[in-house]
């Protein structure tokens, strides 16, 4: 595990190597830039394979948590923690009260929050041990939660997608404003039903949308299918499916050199991470007429609307109007894109890398 050389290092400022003794935990955090301020990003609890598809991971995902809050427009740049164990093991809190104290020792250069196995009431835990956690379910109302947002944010995008693929289904806003949104009749397949991607399944069904789903977990799957009428579908398959819209909401890398000439749907924008496994299968579906969002814009509604505790005072209202603001910025984004003959993840990455530049 060469750092410096690794195809994934991108000039990181720092990354950390984090073991307990007693419960033989261990962990990485990933700082990669703190131009625009202290460095947010979640905690990620999940059982890698090896310490170097760990690294391969946090390196990813903290470089990614850059651009999205650069392009957020957030005073936060960008990190990355991943704990190397199994989520659903009988210590977790004692897990996470462990590795909490390597955060703590940063002194808020980083900010963590929940992910992939770590939820809200997680996080609290989280605190217990240490001042730099945020997401926290005690942060919120009864009934609130950040994953909420995030599938708010990711909606939001997949609508302002829809309205530039379909241009013809957004009529002149002036007659008809809701045009620009409109989903019902379109068939969007969602990989990954957690929290976040249930949610979003929530507000596709309310849309219009018809639902194409799948989940490695049967109950999640059961759970999508009864309540919103979803068709379910086996998990490899998903992908290939005949629909208008892909949203995948699991883990990373499902736009790879095996599954992109399957890709049936017109647009892709989903909550998941690092969709895309190199930036070459952006410019590939562009030549193929696929229209994508790229991630760090789509998922970046959970962090816009908890992190403002990181610099303000958070508020339910104001939270809601800067996630739905991403409807203007991902429409900014393919416009671009579009006029330039580039691949959307390549202007957005570029956008937000100027924010930084000019920061540093």
């Amino acid at each position: 595990m060469d750092l410096f050389s690794h195809p994934e290092f991108d000039h990181h400022e720092q990354v950390i190597f984090c073991h307990d003794r007693e419960l033989d935990v261990r962990a990485i955090i990933a700082i990669h830039d703190t131009s625009l301020g202290p460095a947010a990003g979640g905690c990620r609890m999940y059982p890698y394979e090896s310490e170097a598809d760990a690294l391969t991971d946090v390196l990813r995902l903290s470089r990614g948590m850059s651009y999205k809050n650069s392009i957020a427009g957030l005073p936060l740049g960008g990190g990355k923690c991943v704990i190397i164990a199994d989520p659903h093991r009988p210590d977790k809190h004692e897990v996470l009260r462990a590795f909490s104290k390597h955060v703590q020792t940063l002194g808020g250069r980083y900010w963590t929050a929940i992910d992939v196995g770590v939820g809200p009431e997680d996080a609290d835990v989280l605190a217990e041990n240490c001042d730099y956690i945020f997401s926290r379910a005690s942060q919120f109302p009864e009934g609130v939660s950040t994953s909420q947002f995030t599938a708010l944010g990711a909606f939001t995008s997949l609508q302002a997608g829809v309205a530039h693929v379909w241009k013809e289904r957004a009529k002149a806003e002036a007659s008809d404003p809701a045009a620009r949104t409109d989903l019902s009749g379109l068939r969007v397949a969602v990989q990954g039903l957690g929290g976040t991607g249930r949610e979003l399944c929530r507000m596709l069904h309310e849309g219009g949308a018809e639902l194409i789903v799948s989940d490695v977990y049967q109950p999640a799957v059961d759970s999508v299918v009864e309540a919103f009428g979803a068709t379910a579908v086996p998990a490899e398959e998903i992908h290939k499916q005949d629909v208008d819209v892909f949203a995948p909401c699991a883990m990373g890398g499902i736009i790879n050199d095996d599954t992109i000439g399957d890709i049936r749907a017109r647009l892709i924008s989903g909550i998941a991470n690092n969709q895309l496994a190199t930036p070459a299968h952006g410019q590939q579906l562009r030549e193929r007429g696929i229209t994508y969002v790229p991630d760090f814009l789509a998922n970046a509604g959970g962090v816009m609307a908890a992190a403002t505790m990181i610099y303000s005072e958070p508020s339910l209202e104001s939270s809601r109007e800067s996630v739905l603001s991403l409807f203007d910025r991902v429409t900014q984004v393919l416009a671009q894109a579009e006029a330039e003959g580039r691949p959307a993840a390549e202007v957005a990455e570029e956008m937000a890398g100027k924010r930084i530049a000019d920061a540093r």
